[in-house]
């Protein structure tokens, strides 16, 4: 069900770069966003992430951050960050690319949204919508023609930092469709990445 507060906001979507690092680091806070991630449980094979949990993994994120890649996309409520999506070809995600129950359908290129994050009071209220709909748009500008999610489907209630990677509900309503599901509770959903994805509201400067 769509928070009663969702599209209230009137919310801006920049990309990840090195100058807005520090939006970033205002965002995920001391924790790394949830338990020293720092959006690197894609990246690292599991000793690795856990190892580098906290400081670790800060600089290796903002390694990638200083390289020139894009990561992700951030939304803003005013000069707030105020929400965090990640994405980026699947293949920089070798988690990703060695799970059993994410592996790929076909050989198609794809592009993946791994993770959101959102701050405690902005949750529920359309943010991770948002940020879909926006990475849609930058990952149709650069070229993708699919973009790949693993949304949760929980059977019962869970904290909102356990269903990072989102929900079937947002991403069907942001026109997604499952195509495989190899757990009951998770789910592998694609959108075909059309002209009309580029035409949404993300700032690059």
């Amino acid at each position: 069900m769509k928070s009663p507060n969702a599209g209230a906001l009137k919310l801006k979507y920049h990309p990840l770069t090195a100058e807005r690092w520090h939006d970033l680091e205002c965002l995920f806070g001391p924790r790394g966003a949830c338990g020293g991630c720092w959006c690197m449980a894609w990246r690292l094979k599991r000793s690795d992430w856990e190892k580098g949990k906290g400081s670790g993994n800060k600089r290796a994120f903002k390694r990638i951050v200083r390289s020139g890649e894009i990561p992700g996309i951030l939304a803003y409520d005013g000069d707030q960050p105020v929400g965090w999506c990640a994405l980026a070809p699947r293949e920089r995600y070798p988690v990703l690319e060695r799970s059993r129950v994410l592996a790929r359908v076909d050989n198609q290129p794809v592009w993946s949204v791994t993770c959101f994050f959102v701050a405690r009071s902005f949750r529920r209220r359309g943010v991770a919508e948002g940020l879909l709909r926006e990475a849609a748009a930058y990952a149709a500008r650069q070229g993708a023609q699919i973009l790949e999610g693993y949304p949760f489907e929980p059977r019962s209630d869970l904290p909102d930092p356990f269903i990072w990677t989102g929900t079937v509900e947002i991403f069907r309503r942001a026109g997604f469709r499952e195509i495989a599901r190899r757990s009951a509770t998770r789910s592998i959903m694609r959108k075909v990445l059309s002209f009309g994805d580029r035409r949404h509201n993300l700032e690059t400067s």
